[in-house]
């Protein structure tokens, strides 16, 4: 009988993680309903009516309506693409660039390692919602801004990451047969030593992912988000606490579930991810 390849192997271990698995029904799930849920229940999202404003769920509106009289649920639909959008974007660039940049100063090691590094360290000992207000409130941020706000602070943790894989990585046979035969750093770094970091790239990049979705929520509830009539999870929740003594419930539990399934969804994806590239487990 034919051995399994790799991609197999990682996908039956992956399979057996039932935890993994209900992630992945969540995640796909909440992208159904924010990107083909519109399509089955469509809203104005555009306009405001205060006559329809802050009315409880029921007839036409099964989530109620917003301050502004927006249908709630159309909102957190709308608001989802906009969370899970700049969210996945910012955390793959944040990947991206973290992993080439601690790549690079792994392999390299000495002076160039020490000035890289010095850099991640000093970036990482400001706290990071810190750096977001500060940079949010300087620029006006629209979507692509707002994703390259967010990665410019996600970056660090990936790049302290993949250096330590470098550094393991660069002494490996493979890497030394690679020098001798006239190869350079750039080839050493993007076809030997990302290429078997890749495992740990994805797993890093789930929790990017959901890091940049928090993040995205942070900055919303602090009003440092998109301008009107562009919303997301976080911002629906920030106007929802204003009328928490009055009971609107319905204006803070959806965004707030929202928020926590979709975090909750990629962190148990990269759980089960870490498992299925482990090595130890792929033999078992």
């Amino acid at each position: 009988m034919a051995t399994p390849g790799p991609a197999r192997r990682t996908l039956a271990v992956f399979a057996r993680n039932k935890l993994a698995l209900t992630g992945a029904l969540i995640l796909l799930a909440l992208l159904a309903f924010c990107f083909l849920g519109p399509l089955i229940h469509p809203t104005d999202q555009i306009h405001t009516d205060l006559s329809q404003a802050n009315r409880a769920p029921g007839a036409g509106h099964p989530l109620g309506t917003t301050d502004l009289g927006y249908d709630l649920l159309g909102r957190l639909m709308y608001g989802g693409r906009t969370s899970l959008e700049v969210g996945l974007a910012a955390g793959l660039l944040a990947t991206l660039f973290g992993t080439v940049y601690g790549a690079v100063a792994g392999y390299c090691g000495g002076w160039v390692d020490a000035a890289m590094m010095r850099i991640t360290d000093a970036a990482l000992a400001v706290p990071a919602l810190f750096l977001l207000v500060v940079v949010a409130a300087i620029v006006t941020p629209g979507k692509p801004v707002l994703i390259v706000i967010i990665a410019s602070v996600a970056w660090l943790s990936p790049a302290r990451l993949i250096r330590g894989e470098a550094l393991a990585l660069r002494g490996r046979d493979y890497v030394h047969a690679m020098r001798l035969m006239g190869g350079g750093g750039g080839r050493a770094v993007f076809r030997h030593i990302l290429p078997n970091a890749v495992g740990t790239v994805i797993v890093n990049a789930t929790f990017q992912v959901a890091d940049a979705i928090l993040y995205v929520a942070y900055l919303s509830f602090l009003g440092l988000s998109l301008p009107p009539p562009a919303a997301d999870w976080g911002s629906l929740l920030s106007a929802g606490i204003t009328y928490t003594q009055v009971g609107y419930w319905w204006l803070i539990f959806p965004p707030g579930i929202a928020i926590v399934l979709v975090v909750a969804a990629f962190n148990l994806i990269g759980d089960g991810l870490r498992d299925a590239f482990d090595v130890r487990l792929k033999k078992n």
